[in-house]
Order: structure tokens, then sequence, then C-alpha cells
């Protein structure tokens, strides 16, 4: 996929945006649970695959289609909670970071449909070792 990289960057400089303009404790939660969150998705033998399915198995596809399409651009911390419930993302990722999971489901409903706009656009599911890359960046950039 030629446009990868650009899509990854972009989605790194939003982060980035995201944890600068908010540089409170909340902006900081925000910058830290996306961190922890693309590492535990990239360790998550399913993925970003597995966030899809999760979303869709728990009745929130049309979520997860507008954020694929851009036409949504954040998520309530309950749909975070609801459409990701059964993959243990959000108890993984609070149990790495020291933080609740309530913290991450409300970081996560800013940061989730940003991930699933740039790895999963229209609902398809990019490579898995995309996600291993895109990782690594992100992790230099955020944590």
């Amino acid at each position: 996929m030629i446009g990868g990289e650009v899509n990854t960057m972009g989605l790194l400089d939003m982060l980035q945006s995201l944890a600068g303009q908010t540089s409170q404790d909340a902006g900081t939660d925000t910058a830290k649970v996306a961190g922890g969150f693309i590492e535990a998705l990239s360790q998550h033998p399913e993925g970003i695959q597995g966030v899809l399915n999760a979303f869709q198995n728990n009745g929130m596809a049309d979520h997860v289609n507008a954020w694929g399409a851009g036409q949504a651009a954040t998520a309530t911390p309950d749909q975070v909670q609801q459409g990701l419930s059964g993959t243990g993302l959000v108890e993984t990722t609070a149990q790495k970071l020291g933080v609740s999971p309530q913290v991450v489901q409300t970081a996560l409903a800013t940061v989730l449909p940003m991930v699933i706009q740039h790895f999963a656009p229209n609902g398809q599911a990019a490579p898995q070792n995309s996600m291993g890359s895109m990782a690594e960046a992100l992790l230099s950039k955020l944590v």
C-alpha cells in the first residue's frame, strides 16, 4: 500500500497534536493511552481485525463503518466499552499504564476513531505488519 506510510504519519501527527493541545493531565492521559493501546493492539492476536470483529459482534458495526469512512470523529466512553467488550484491550492497556479502565475508555473515545479511520478504512483491516511499524512509530513519538 503506497499511501500507508502517509496515513500512518498523519495519524501520528494528529495524536501528537491532540496531546499538545490538551497538555494538562487529560491530554497526557490521552497520549499515554494512545501509545499503550497501540502497543496492546499490535500484540493482540487479531490486531485491528479483532477490534473490528468485537465492534461487529457487540452490535456496533455502524460506528466502525462511520469512523472508517471519516463520518464521525469521536466516540463515547460507553461506546468504547461496549465495542471492545471481551477483547481485553481496555484492561490490558489500563494495567500496563497503571490507570483505570475508565481513563482508557475516555481517552479511546478520541483515539479509537482515528485509529480505525487510518488502519481500517471502510471496515477493511490493514495488514498486521503495518500495525507493528505503526506501534513503533507511535510509541517513539508519544511515550
